[in-house]
């Protein structure tokens, strides 16, 4: 018990040791160097979170790699963390059971049919705000928006380079921005490990303080409705591709896709609002998401099979190819849980905050912490992975230095979405450009030029926004 007990302190001694070193910073390091070297978010984080267990284990390797999986393994003892995993799961399932059952050819058809489409704005227009409507999936939003909009933008002679940059300027940041996803889930499950009173309100506050989402949005928009274009988007002449998504014969009615996406999100606000006594941002996110996503996933099974689309049979086996296709997602999901936990009991954030109020001006915190998502982010090409290792960072600085929570998670989320946005390995890049028929690498050479100036706009308000703050 002596001995045991003696081990414990030891262990304590070496934790702290570390929060005053730059040891502390060597799980997140090697993990970024992991992510860049290998391509591999999944295994970047598995490393870092050996690595940082068995650091905390005073360097004894079966010791802390059993506590590693421990602290893996810790991750499913969380209801909040089993309500963010099974609603990534759900979300999987939704979106494949609403293009097997011909819901999203379905909702193109009606838009044809309106005939709102009769010059090159509106054109540029239908993308956009498709791809600003469709919030809870990137995919599914790419892949309509793209899907709708090929014959019109060959039609009005406008290059697919242009029609997936604006598909690609409008989901993610939009995704980031209107959090009734599965990024407001997994952004919220970040914050909640570190018990603050408010993590709803913090990740709500951070939409205002997202400067870069919210100025590519703008920029998309002004693009498509201006018709004006920059850059090598000028000389843009893509190769125009068939798009070759599986193939659908069947064409459900509209509302079959967006009912069960209307419901979702009024029913997320609506739980925010009674778990949160009449409050939406101290509302219990994780349990409103997933009951969310339950009841809509139902109500979408419903349609389908009052209509005949799929039988019983056929719900059930694509439901399931949606949640497999989610698995690489949710052990990402998983390990980002458990590699917060490990670098914050070893005192990465401590340690970086304390070194930060000591070596840089407050006023330049965002913008550095902005640079470092944003490179982290295209070099690896997951916003994902770098909101993994750089909340459990940006949490502790801002407590540190008295700056607002949320406007350095912000910073963390803002930089990740412009290094995903603008690497030509991130797979939202890659999709964009298969949805719209444009040739990849034209893609990243037309878009990365819009993406920069946002980048440096967000870079002068966050230093403006600093000097306030500071």
């Amino acid at each position: 018990m002596v001995t045991v007990e003696c081990s414990q302190n030891n262990n304590k001694k070496i934790v702290k040791i570390m929060q005053d070193s730059p040891l502390s910073l060597l799980p997140p390091l090697v993990a970024i160097i992991i992510a860049v070297w290998r391509k591999n978010a999944l295994l970047a984080l598995l490393c870092g979170v050996i690595l940082a267990t068995v650091m905390s284990a005073n360097w004894q390797v079966i010791s802390g790699v059993t506590e590693g999986l421990l602290t893996i393994g810790g991750v499913f003892t969380s209801s909040g963390n089993l309500y963010i995993i099974s609603f990534s799961l759900l979300i999987g399932a939704l979106v494949t059971l609403m293009n097997k059952s011909g819901a999203v050819n379905g909702f193109i058809e009606k838009l044809s049919s309106l005939n709102l489409v009769k010059n090159s704005r509106q054109a540029s227009l239908l993308p956009t705000i498709i791809g600003s409507s469709i919030f809870t999936d990137t995919n599914l939003s790419m892949f309509t928006a793209g899907m709708a909009s090929q014959t019109l933008f060959d039609k009005y002679k406008m290059s697919r380079a242009k029609l997936a940059y604006l598909i690609d300027s409008t989901c993610a940041p939009v995704s980031i921005l209107l959090l009734v996803n599965g990024w407001g889930a997994y952004v919220l499950g970040l914050l909640d490990d570190f018990q603050l009173t408010d993590s709803v309100g913090v990740l709500i506050g951070t939409v205002s303080y997202n400067f870069y989402a919210i100025i590519a949005v703008l920029l998309a928009f002004y693009t498509a409705y201006s018709g004006k274009i920059y850059g090598p988007m000028k000389k843009a002449e893509s190769l125009v591709k068939a798009l070759k998504p599986e193939t659908v014969e069947q064409t459900a009615p509209a509302y079959v896709m967006w009912l069960p996406l209307l419901s979702l999100l009024v029913l997320t606000l609506g739980l925010l609002w009674i778990t949160g006594d009449g409050d939406i941002r101290r509302g219990s996110g994780a349990f409103s998401v997933f009951w969310s996503i339950a009841v809509s996933f139902i109500l979408l099974v419903l349609l389908v099979s009052s209509r005949k689309l799929l039988n019983f049979k056929e719900i059930a086996l694509s439901s399931a190819q949606g949640i497999k296709h989610m698995f690489p997602a949710v052990a990402i999901l998983v390990l980002s849980f458990a590699f917060g936990d490990a670098i914050k009991a070893l005192g990465a954030g401590i340690y970086v905050s304390e070194l930060f109020n000591v070596e840089l001006p407050l006023f330049l915190m965002a913008p550095v912490i902005f640079l470092a998502a944003a490179l982290m982010a295209f070099a690896t090409g997951t916003s994902w992975g770098t909101f993994a290792i750089l909340v459990p960072i940006a949490v502790p600085i801002a407590q540190q230095s008295g700056l607002p929570i949320e406007f350095l998670v912000a910073a963390v989320l803002g930089g990740g979405v412009f290094g995903d946005h603008a690497s030509p390995i991130s797979d939202t890049t890659v999709v964009a450009s298969i949805a719209s028929g444009c040739d990849h690498f034209e893609h990243v050479k037309t878009q990365l030029p819009y993406a920069l100036f946002g980048a440096i706009i967000t870079i002068i308000l966050y230093i403006v926004v600093g000097l306030g703050l500071s």
